[in-house]
């Protein structure tokens, strides 16, 4: 193994370690990043020929991804186990995440506790040991 080659490892802590050849394991120190200016933030975004920033047309035209379907990938859930673990709609559901209607302000501040303490509410509802949907 070269001397230039670090086997590194990130623990399920968040901690980042250098993992050494007989198995154990020591902390990497990791040098506090300097806070960026707006031009150099600029400067990095243009030069990503992978990922260019959007032009000011593509932003307008842009559909935004609705929160409840952010919200129901975070839970991992399915939209019909999303649905029936917080009593709502299916139908409803599918509108809000294909951008056909917007939930009112009731269901957005619903969604806004739900996103908060999801298991709380299903705590609440008697939901939160009902039964997956197959996948």
């Amino acid at each position: 193994m070269s001397d230039n080659i670090i086997n590194a490892k990130m623990r399920n802590d968040g901690a980042l370690v250098q993992v050494m050849p007989d198995g154990s394991e020591w902390p990497m120190p990791i040098p506090p990043s300097r806070p960026l200016t707006d031009e150099e933030i600029e400067a990095a975004a243009l030069s990503d020929p992978d990922n260019p920033p959007l032009t000011d047309e593509q932003l307008t035209s842009a559909k935004p991804v609705p929160r409840v379907k952010t919200l129901r990938r975070a839970l991992r859930m399915t939209q019909e186990e999303f649905a029936e673990r917080f009593h709502l709609s299916l139908a409803t559901l599918r509108d809000w995440e294909q951008g056909r209607t917007q939930p009112d302000q009731t269901a957005r501040t619903y969604l806004e506790v739900i996103a908060r303490n999801p298991h709380l509410i299903m705590q609440t509802l008697g939901t939160e040991d009902a039964p997956s949907v197959q996948r």
